[in-house]
C-alpha cells in the first residue's frame, strides 16, 4: 500500500482506432490478458464515447474542452482564416500543465497529433504544454518499423529507429513509458507522476512482426460474419451490452463472407490487426509490471481507452508504388532498405511487413465496432463508442470487476483526473485566461453512486453531429436529417423515433445549435466553401 495521504499517480493510456469490441474483456478473441486483468481488478464503462477521430479526441482528452474550443475541429491542418488552426491554442490548459502545477512529474510516450507544426518546436508541442519528458511522434501515424519524426524531447531521433533492425514503434512506446516510471521511482519517488501513453496501434498501416502474426494464423478463416456474431454473444455474457441489445446488421457496403473475394488476403488483414492489438497489450503488461515492481501499482489510477471507433478507411490499389500520387505524408516513399512500398488494397501482397501500407478495411472495422453500426469519423456509436477501463486499487478496490452504466465522454477525463489527484483547475495559466472545463468528474460513477447528471453531451465532426441527454440521442450524418434514438433500449441505433417525437427533436436540435455557437463549431458548409476557394485543406 502507498503511504497515507500520498497523491496517487496517474497513467493514461490511449489506443488508436481500436474498436469497442477489440479487447477480450469487451468480447474479442484477440489475446489481451493484461488489459483483461486490469478490468477484472477495476471498473469497465459500458457507455463511454469519444469525438470520432484522432486529433479532436486528443485535444478534448488533454484539455477537458470540446476540440473546437481548443483549436482542433478536424485534424492538424491549418485551415485559417475561417477554419480551425489545427493547433492546441492558448485558451486551454492540458492535464500535464494542471497536474504539473499541483506538484506532479509529467511524462509522455507516443503519438501527440495536436500540433500543426511537426518539424520545428512550437507552443503546441508536448514539451511546451506541460510534459517534462517526451518520447514519440508529432504526426498521426506511419511506418511502425521506422517512424518518421520520432523525437526525444525536442530532438529528432528518427535515425535511431532506422538504424535498429529490431525497432517496432508499439514496443518503443511501451518501453519508454516503463523507463519513465522506473527512473521516476529511483530518482524522485516521493513525488507523484502523470504518464500519458499514446499508442498508434492499431491505426493503419497494418504492420507487425511475422512471429506475432503467426499466432493468429487461421483464426479468422470463418470470416467476419461468424466472428462478429461470436463477439456479440460474448459481450452479452460479459455484461458489456444489455440483454435487450440488438446486433446491428452487417454494414451495407460489406458482402457476406461466403461471397467475399480473396479470402486468404482478407484473413491476413485481420490477423495482422489482431497481432498489433496483442503487442500493445503486452507492452501495457510491461508498464503494469514496472508499477508493481516499484511498489506503485496500488496507488496508481490506470486509465485505458481508445480515441475513436474502428476505422473503415482504405486506399485503392491503383496507388501501387507511385509515391507522388499517394497523398498522405505519413506514407513512406520506400522501406528503410530501399524496397518499394505497396499501398492500398492489393491481394497480391500480404500485409504486415514494412513493404506494404494497407488497412484493415470496412468489413473488419464492422467487427471491431460490434455491436454498433458505422465507424471512425461518424458520431453514431460505431464511431464514438470506446472500451474504457480504470484500475485503481487504493481508490476503487470495492468496485473490482464492475461495469458502469452511466454515460460519460472525453471532456469528463480531465475533471476526473484532477479530482483523483486533488488538484485544482486554474482560472488563468501563465498569465492568460483559460476556458472553464466542459465536463464533469466520473469518480462518483466509478464508485457506484446512483444516477447521473441529466446533462447534454455534444458531438460534431465534419458536419456529423449529435447530442445525448439522458436516454435520448439526436444524431445526424451530414448533410442528412436528424435521427432520434432511445439509446437505453436501442444502443445500436436501429429504430429512428424522430417522426414520433418531433417536439423532442426540435428541443435537442436547439440545444445542439446553441452549443455549437458557443463552442466555435465552424459550419460544415463554410469549411467546404473555403475548400472550393482553396483556402483550407478540407475536401
Amino acid at each position: 500500500m502507498s503511504p497515507p495521504g500520498k497523491q496517487p499517480n496517474v497513467v493514461l493510456v490511449l489506443a488508436d482506432d481500436l474498436g469497442y469490441s477489440d479487447l477480450g474483456c469487451y468480447g474479442s478473441e484477440i489475446a489481451t490478458p493484461n488489459l483483461d486483468a486490469l478490468a477484472d481488478g477495476g471498473v469497465r464503462m459500458r457507455h463511454f464515447t469519444t469525438t470520432a477521430r484522432c486529433s479532436p479526441s486528443r485535444a478534448s482528452l488533454l484539455t477537458g474542452l470540446h476540440p473546437h474550443q481548443a483549436g482542433i475541429g478536424v485534424l492538424t491542418d491549418d485551415d485559417g482564416p475561417g477554419g480551425y488552426p489545427g493547433n492546441l491554442n492558448d485558451r486551454c490548459v492540458t492535464i500535464a500543465e494542471a497536474l504539473g502545477a499541483a506538484g506532479y512529474a509529467t511524462y509522455m510516450s507516443g503519438k501527440w497529433h495536436v500540433s500543426h507544426e511537426k518539424d520545428e518546436p512550437s507552443a503546441a508541442w508536448p514539451t511546451r504544454r506541460g510534459f517534462e519528458r517526451f518520447f514519440g511522434t508529432l504526426d498521426g501515424g506511419g511506418n511502425y518499423f521506422a517512424p518518421a519524426g520520432l523525437h526525444r524531447g525536442e530532438e529528432d531521433i528518427s535515425h535511431e529507429a532506422r538504424d535498429d533492425p529490431h525497432f517496432y514503434y508499439t514496443d518503443a512506446i511501451s518501453d519508454n513509458a516503463a523507463a519513465f516510471i522506473r527512473e521516476h521511482a529511483a530518482g524522485q519517488g516521493e513525488r507523484p507522476f502523470f504518464c500519458y501513453v499514446a499508442y498508434t496501434a492499431p491505426h493503419f498501416p497494418l504492420h507487425a512482426r511475422d512471429s506475432d502474426i503467426a499466432a493468429y494464423a487461421g483464426r479468422y478463416a470463418e470470416g467476419w460474419d461468424v466472428v462478429r456474431q461470436r463477439r456479440f454473444s460474448r459481450m452479452r455474457e460479459l455484461g458489456v451490452v444489455g440483454e435487450k441489445t440488438e446486433l446491428s446488421p452487417r454494414d451495407p457496403q460489406v458482402s457476406a463472407w461466403e461471397d467475399a473475394e480473396d479470402k486468404d488476403w482478407e484473413q491476413r488483414r485481420m490477423e495482422v490487426y489482431a497481432a498489433m492489438v496483442e503487442v500493445m497489450d503486452r507492452g501495457i503488461g510491461r508498464i503494469v509490471d514496472e508499477l508493481r515492481d516499484t511498489g506503485q501499482l496500488d496507488n496508481t489510477a490506470f486509465v485505458f481507452l481508445s480515441d475513436n471507433g474502428g476505422s473503415a478507411e482504405d486506399l485503392p490499389a491503383s496507388l501501387g508504388t507511385d509515391y507522388a500520387n499517394r497523398g498522405p505524408k505519413i506514407i513512406p516513399a520506400a522501406t528503410t532498405d530501399g524496397r518499394a512500398v505497396r499501398v492500398g488494397q492489393d491481394p497480391r501482397y500480404p500485409p504486415g511487413g514494412e513493404d506494404t501500407f494497407m488497412f484493415a478495411g470496412r468489413a473488419w472495422a464492422n467487427v471491431s465496432n460490434a455491436p454498433f453500426r458505422l465507424h471512425k469519423r461518424w458520431i453514431h456509436e460505431g464511431g464514438i463508442a470506446s472500451p474504457f477501463i480504470v484500475h485503481w486499487p487504493d481508490g476503487l478496490a470495492e468496485r473490482a470487476g464492475t461495469v458502469v452504466d452511466a454515460p460519460h465522454y472525453l471532456p469528463d477525463i480531465m475533471p476526473t483526473l484532477l479530482e483523483v489527484a486533488d488538484a485544482a483547475y486554474p482560472d488563468t495559466y501563465s498569465g492568460r485566461e483559460v476556458l472553464p472545463l466542459e465536463g464533469i468528474s466520473m469518480l462518483g460513477s466509478w464508485r457506484g453512486k446512483p444516477g447521473y447528471e441529466q446533462r447534454c453531451q455534444f458531438y460534431e465532426h465534419i458536419g456529423n453531429a449529435a447530442v445525448r441527454r439522458g436516454p435520448w440521442k439526436l444524431a445526424r450524418e451530414y448533410p442528412g436529417d436528424w435521427e432520434l434514438y432511445d439509446v437505453d433500449v436501442d444502443p445500436t441505433e436501429l429504430h429512428d423515433l424522430a417522426g414520433e417525437r418531433p417536439g423532442l427533436v426540435r428541443e435537442l436540435a436547439y440545444e445542439w445549435a446553441a452549443w455549437a455557437a458557443r463552442c466555435g463549431v465552424v459550419p460544415r458548409e463554410r469549411i467546404l466553401e473555403l475548400a472550393r476557394w482553396g483556402l483550407t485543406t478540407e475536401s
